[in-house]
C-alpha cells in the first residue's frame, strides 16, 4: 500500500495523456491521407502540440509504471490501471460532453469495485520494503529456465 500514490500518479497521467490526445484529434479534424504522403501525415499528428504533449505524458506514466512494477507484484499493481478507464469517463464527460449512460456508470461501479478488492488484498501481501525480494526472483528464474 506505500506505493498507492505511485500506482494513482501512473493511473492519472495515463488518464491525462488519452484526454490529450483527444483533445489534440479533435484539433487535427477528419483525418484524410487522400493524395498526401502517410509519412508526413503520421509525422504532421504526431509532432501537433496537443497530441505530443499526450504521447509525453504517456512516457511519463510509462516510466512510472516501470518504477511501480520493480516495487510491488505485478497482479496487484496492473489492475490498478483500470482506473484510467473511470478518469477518462469521467473526465470526457464533463470536458467532451461525450454520453455516460447507466450502463457506462454501471461499469465503472464494477471496476471501482474490483479495483478496492484488489487494493484490499495488497495489505495481506506483506510487502517488507515493497521490493521483489532475492528468494522471489531466485525462484521466478528457477521456473523460466
Amino acid at each position: 500500500m506505500k506505493y498507492l500514490p505511485f500506482i494513482l500518479f501512473t493511473v492519472m497521467t495515463n488518464a491525462a495523456a488519452q484526454l490529450m490526445l483527444k483533445y489534440g484529434m479533435m484539433q487535427l479534424g477528419a483525418l484524410s491521407f487522400a493524395g498526401v504522403n502517410p509519412v508526413f501525415k503520421m509525422l504532421q499528428i504526431v509532432f501537433s502540440p496537443w497530441v505530443f504533449l499526450g504521447l509525453t505524458t504517456f512516457v511519463v506514466s510509462m516510466a512510472s509504471h516501470l518504477y511501480v512494477l520493480s516495487k510491488v507484484e505485478l497482479s496487484f499493481a496492473y489492475p490498478f490501471l483500470s482506473l484510467a478507464y473511470v478518469a477518462v469517463a469521467v473526465f470526457a464527460y464533463f470536458v467532451f460532453r461525450e454520453d455516460l449512460n447507466a450502463y457506462r456508470i454501471a461499469g465503472i461501479a464494477l471496476i471501482c469495485v474490483g479495483t478496492v478488492l484488489i487494493a484490499q488484498s495488497g495489505r495481506h501481501a506483506g510487502e517488507d520494503d515493497g521490493a521483489l525480494s532475492n528468494q522471489t526472483l531466485h525462484s521466478q528464474r528457477s521456473m523460466i529456465q
